[in-house]
């Protein structure tokens, strides 16, 4: 017979509440086990009931305060590795940033590019500035010094 998909939601009833608490409880503490086990990693559970005064660990108080020690010392040590939100969208503006610099930049060495196949076709240079005329003239020299770098190959 198969399982039906539980539905999660807050169990009214207090008995049926209790008896849910226990068996699930139950299945964290094995996986838990399962996992320390299978994986030979260190791990712990740490499980405050509604029920009981009493705070329940596994596999014992020794254990969950080496792994807890374990864990402090190594989010001191990887403190400076963790990203927080705001320095992790810091980063993504920066970077971003870089980016639509260095598009703009492509972008404007296009334009000038067009503007200089324009000129060879006997067409008018469109008006500019200064800075846009003296970056047309060093992409001719540039763009002149590839040919004679290829012409030189050639030969």
């Amino acid at each position: 017979m198969t399982r039906r998909r539980v539905k999660l939601a807050y169990i009214s009833n207090d008995s049926a509440r209790k008896a849910t608490y226990k068996k699930r409880k139950k299945g964290i503490i094995k996986k838990v086990s399962e996992l320390t086990i299978l994986c030979g990693i260190p791990a712990c559970a740490i499980i405050c009931s509604p029920f009981d005064s009493q705070i329940e660990v596994w596999p014992n108080q020794e254990g969950v305060e080496q792994v807890i020690e374990r864990y402090k010392n190594t989010s001191m040590i990887d403190e400076n590795k963790n990203v927080n939100q705001e320095s992790f969208l810091m980063q993504s503006i920066a970077k971003a940033q870089d980016h639509l610099k260095k598009l703009h930049r492509d972008n404007h060495e296009k334009e000038l590019t067009m503007a200089m196949f324009q000129h060879m076709q006997d067409e008018n240079l469109p008006n500019m500035s200064f800075e846009d005329a003296n970056a047309l003239n060093k992409l001719i020299e540039k763009n002149l010094n590839d040919i004679e770098i290829k012409i030189a190959k050639l030969n």
